[in-house]
């Protein structure tokens, strides 16, 4: 596969503003600010009031990822300043201050500018924390500049090309700057993952199907020293994997179950702590129970969950974190021919049950449901899935929030305080008995496609049933995995959603 071309590194100084060389300057203001803050004098005067100039047109307000240009005539070391509004101040939040950083590299793409000296952090209060704060501004730069661009010619890339952009932090400060810069460094790992999950997401269904999607993942373990091993049909067939290749049954590129493992602590008893299962359907077009026309090409967002499963893992290991976590990707391709499953089949599943087939479009539980089983053999102290599973999720979350489901509280509440520091939110959802209920079958133990009532909170009541009594939580991403609606701080495509809130979560249980 190819790699990355596109390169943005950040690194973090101790200097003054003003005198930083660089292509252009970003500062940060909240709305509605009047007077140029104190922080940021030694600027103001250097460009003769500028920024304050500006504020009195009105022509600046400070809105949300709002942005204003300004020449300061070499009056400071950078020849421009661009101002990137941070909203109101009551507000604020770490996400906030992501989408500000990833506006302004975007803003600066599109203006030629290589190099930039970021002041975003300036005007923020001492409450806040300078390592999270480091963080996010590393995070919302190097996943906001990401564009899928694989496919394009020089030609057809109209507008300016930097391969390489360079951000700085500039901090006054010795200890403000040490505390940044560890911030910076644990951002920088999180963006790469992923962005690593989006170009495998982006990449479409003829050039990855399971059998590529594994070797994919073979070359990420060897690059991040992680265990690697492939279930092929041969080994499904033999561990009696039944439901992974009935979902995979129609097509000629045959599934792969495919397991990762990073052990970040020692032990003399080798422990798993969390398995992150996720679903890989490298493209989906329903089976026998075909999907319509419209919109199928945005099928191949359907390994999104897998995607983000290598994307957790790799950065796990590069910011070594001190626990040890496996990944397991059930991968398969859904296509119609002579050889596929059908709806009227009865499927037994890796821990025994049975599960009648009402629709081929209902696979991704079928997927999960063998892959959970997997999971849940290997006795770890939780599960947790992530998976572009119902399209009634889309429905009740839209692409702002994922859907959380699971059996234990406190697992919930540890993923819901992940999501509000990560940026990645999510919605908690019921899965209980009564929608367990509605998933019977009168000829087999379950059935996986119980009807749209409740479609999310069915699918997620189908999964507990092959988590055993492990502490489980299910992300369904289908609404946040990819988006069609391009923003001020990233692209459109997918968004690698799961990558930030499970490494925080990670980061949070390993303390």
């Amino acid at each position: 596969m190819a790699k990355l071309e596109r390169r943005t590194t950040v690194t973090v100084v101790q200097g003054q503003l003003r005198q930083f060389k660089a292509d252009m300057l970003v500062l940060a203001l909240f709305k509605n600010t009047r007077k140029v803050p104190p922080e940021l004098a030694s600027v103001e005067q250097a460009t003769d009031e500028a920024i304050e100039k500006l504020l009195k047109t009105g022509d600046f307000s400070g809105n949300n990822n709002e942005t204003a240009l300004l020449y300061t005539t070499g009056k400071i070391g950078c020849p421009r300043i661009l101002l990137v509004g941070l909203g109101e101040q009551e507000k604020f939040n770490l996400n906030t201050l992501r989408q500000a950083a990833g506006t302004a590299v975007r803003t600066a793409e599109r203006l030629g500018a290589a190099r930039l000296g970021l002041g975003l952090h300036i005007v923020l209060d001492a409450t806040q924390s300078l390592q999270k704060i480091g963080q996010a501004i590393s995070e919302g730069a190097i996943s906001g500049r990401y564009d899928y661009k694989e496919f394009l010619s020089n030609a057809k890339n109209n507008g300016k090309t930097i391969d390489a952009m360079r951000l700085t932090l500039v901090e006054p400060e010795l200890q403000r700057m040490r505390q940044l810069k560890r911030g910076s460094q644990i951002g920088s790992t999180l963006a790469e993952g992923q962005n690593r999950t989006r170009e495998i997401a982006n990449r479409p269904g003829n050039m990855i199907n399971p059998p590529s999607f594994a070797r994919e993942a073979q070359r990420l373990a060897r690059q991040f020293h992680l265990r690697c091993r492939v279930f092929d049909e041969r080994k499904l067939a033999a561990l009696k994997m039944n439901a992974i290749l009935a979902v995979g049954s129609g097509s000629a590129s045959k599934p792969r179950l495919i397991v990762l493992e990073y052990k970040g602590r020692k032990s003399n008893v080798p422990r798993t702590d969390v398995v992150i299962v996720g679903k890989a359907i490298t493209f989906d077009s329903g089976g026998i129970s075909l999907k319509p026309a419209a919109n199928m090409e945005a099928m191949k967002f359907d390994k999104s969950g897998g995607c983000a499963v290598m994307g957790v893992l790799t950065a796990a290991a590069q910011l070594k974190i001190p626990l040890n976590v496996t990944g397991v990707i059930p991968a398969a391709e859904n296509l119609p021919s002579q050889t596929s499953y059908r709806p009227g089949d009865i499927l037994r599943t890796y821990n025994g049950k049975t599960v009648e087939i009402l629709s081929t479009d209902a696979e991704g539980r079928l997927l999960l449901a063998d892959a959970l089983a997997h999971a849940a053999k290997l006795k770890p102290k939780s599960i947790i899935d992530i998976a572009t599973l119902t399209g009634g999720c889309v429905i009740a979350l839209g692409e702002h929030h994922a859907g959380l489901f699971g059996n234990n509280e406190n697992l919930i509440s540890q993923l819901k305080q992940a999501s509000e520091i990560s940026g990645e939110k999510v919605w908690p959802m019921p899965c209980g008995p009564e929608y367990l209920e509605q998933t019977q079958s009168k000829i087999a133990d379950l059935k996986n496609a119980p009807g749209r009532e409740g479609s999310p909170c069915t699918a997620a009541a189908f999964l507990s049933e092959f988590a055993a009594d492990i502490p489980w939580a299910h992300l369904d991403i289908a609404g946040t995995a990819s988006s069609d609606n391009a923003k001020p701080y990233r692209g459109i495509g997918a968004t690698g959603f799961g990558v930030r809130l499970l490494l925080e979560y990670l980061c949070s249980i390993a303390g």
